[in-house]
């Protein structure tokens, strides 16, 4: 599903960077400054490897060698921060509808079911102020789905959160892992969100 051989350099950073994974839910682990945010930024397109090649279910989206830089509107591939970086002018439903209709893009995940799958249906009328830590990550999630991905990026979407939030947000993810079949990408420090939700874990050091 997950095809990467990239060679990152930022500044002084230099990473490389290989990865070839048919699991649904892989997690990228290592201390502050591995390069996990910049793997993930590669393949978002938000950054761009010195040399390489990132492939997603058989879609080629960057290839240094073959002169293919897809931009990140065309990637397919949905972000999910560490904050939920939602907009403030707009209510929960507006924020889930931001960009909704990709065109060109099949739509898998249909608004109703990102819904129920999120458990967000009593939220959707309320401003984005009044949510909590775990209920903005949800919506942030929704939206991300709601794109149309093809791969769910996830930098840490917990870290901002209280113990008694994370508990809460955990179960969600699991239920995306299990009934929305979507190949996941998602980086931690904490080895216990890693041991619940991934099936394979890549460190880097």
């Amino acid at each position: 599903m997950l095809h990467l051989d990239i060679q990152l350099q930022r500044g002084t950073f230099r990473r490389h960077v290989q990865l070839a994974e048919q699991a649904r839910v892989v997690a990228l682990t290592g201390a502050s400054g591995a390069g996990k945010s910049s793997v993930l930024h590669a393949i978002a397109g938000l950054v761009k490897p010195q040399q390489g090649r990132i492939e997603v279910d058989g879609r080629v989206l960057f290839d240094r060698a073959r002169g293919i830089d897809l931009p990140p509107h065309r990637r397919q591939v949905g972000y999910v921060f560490q904050d939920a970086r939602l907009f403030p002018h707009l209510d929960v439903a507006a924020n889930l509808r931001y960009g909704r209709h990709r065109r060109g893009v099949g739509q898998r995940f249909g608004f109703d079911e990102v819904v129920d799958l999120l458990g967000i249906a009593p939220l959707l009328a309320r401003p984005t102020r009044n949510l909590s830590g775990g209920e903005a990550q949800r919506v942030a999630i929704g939206r991300a789905l709601l794109s149309q991905p093809a791969l769910l990026l996830l930098d840490e979407p917990l870290s901002a959160l209280d113990p008694a939030r994370r508990g809460e947000l955990i179960p969600y993810l699991l239920r995306l892992r299990e009934e929305a079949r979507l190949p996941m990408l998602y980086v931690s420090h904490q080895p216990e969100e890693v041991r619940q939700l991934a099936q394979v874990v890549h460190a880097l050091t």
